[in-house]
């Protein structure tokens, strides 16, 4: 008896470890004043993978989307991975305060959320959730999201036309239309170029110079950046 007891609870504590699918409501909230979310990406995947990672260096497919705001080589990647996905549920751009609804079925073994979008005005500045496990358990579940520095670019706040691409620096747009010109540039290097928390944005009060092109009173922030809520059924 003894042996068919040791036998059972090992049974369940190895079933309650189990893989399984998952029927999963999701809703982002940008919580933010004035910072706008370019396309964001949802993803389940396994234990194997993920979106990013703090305190190593951003990939070339995160960089891509943290200073331009392109999801599409984060989404090869997630797909070659066998993940589960919803790409750009806001169909464009979530502005301050508003949110965004997604529906996602997860397969076996794909038991981690994890979610990406760019903020702009940043320079190279995304809201993230990292391999978050999915409960098992029925229920509605909150989590914050931080705003993180993918690491890879200064932070001189200018906005600068065609900055989107790799290597140029400055921040492609101001999506709110209410940056300024002619900023100098907070700084024009970056100490730290690992993934890591945002230091958020500096701005000024001179939108016709100064250094920089962001309103202080518009496009400051601080952590956290939005608030995602998922209901596992």
């Amino acid at each position: 008896m003894k042996t068919l007891s040791l036998t059972l609870l090992a049974a369940t504590a190895i079933s309650s470890f189990t893989s399984q699918a998952a029927e999963l409501d999701i809703k982002l909230t940008n919580l933010t004043q004035g910072v706008h979310f370019t396309p964001i990406l949802i993803t389940a995947h396994s234990g194997d993978t993920s979106l990013f990672e703090v305190a190593t260096p951003a990939s070339t497919a995160l960089q891509t989307m943290a200073e331009g705001g392109n999801i599409a080589p984060l989404v090869d990647e997630a797909t070659a991975a066998n993940s589960d996905m919803v790409a750009n549920p806001a169909e464009g751009l979530l502005a301050p305060a508003a949110s965004t609804m997604a529906s996602l079925t997860t397969t076996e073994g794909n038991d981690y959320l994890s979610l990406t979008a760019m903020l702009l005005p940043t320079n190279d500045g995304f809201v993230g959730l990292n391999s978050w496990k999915i409960p098992t358990e029925a229920g509605t579940y909150t989590i914050y999201l931080n705003g993180y520095d993918a690491g890879t670019e200064a932070n001189d706040e200018r906005v600068v036309e065609g900055s989107g691409a790799l290597g140029v620096p400055g921040i492609p747009a101001a999506p709110g239309g209410n940056a300024g010109t002619g900023g100098s540039g907070v700084t024009s290097s970056e100490s730290n170029t690992m993934v890591h928390i945002h230091p958020g944005n500096l701005g000024d009060d001179d939108l016709e110079a100064g250094i920089s092109d962001l309103d202080n009173t518009v496009h400051r922030w601080l952590n956290p950046v939005a608030k995602l809520t998922v209901t596992v059924k």
